[in-house]
């Protein structure tokens, strides 16, 4: 019986990464899974070349250990975050509206 509710706690604490994550993320994750973990099969059958398939699992595991981390409480950090992770913005876009949102922040615990 011990057995059975360590397995659930442990599915409680995968569902929460992988709610978080879009559609086409968890199709990439399945195909993954089904080619064995294949990368140079996931390319054929994505019809892409092998460092792009190897780039975009790079960028999902990212994703996974930023929804994953507990330090970031702020909804907007873990966002911005994401969108870095997912090649929608740069590094130092990330940074530079990252540190306007913490001066607003402090700004606003300062008043």
């Amino acid at each position: 019986m011990q057995g059975s509710s360590l397995h659930i706690g442990a599915r409680k604490d995968a569902a929460r990464w992988i709610d978080a994550l879009e559609d086409e993320d968890l199709a990439f994750i399945k195909r993954f899974v089904l080619a064995s973990g294949s990368l140079k099969e996931l390319a054929s059958v994505y019809g892409i070349s092998y460092p792009t398939v190897r780039l975009r699992l790079d960028r999902l595991i990212q994703k996974i250990k930023l929804l994953e981390r507990d330090d970031i409480t702020s909804s907007f950090e873990r966002l911005l975050r994401l969108q870095h992770a997912d090649g929608k913005i740069d590094r130092q876009t990330m940074k530079l509206l990252l540190d306007a949102h913490r001066a607003e922040i402090d700004g606003e615990r300062n008043d």
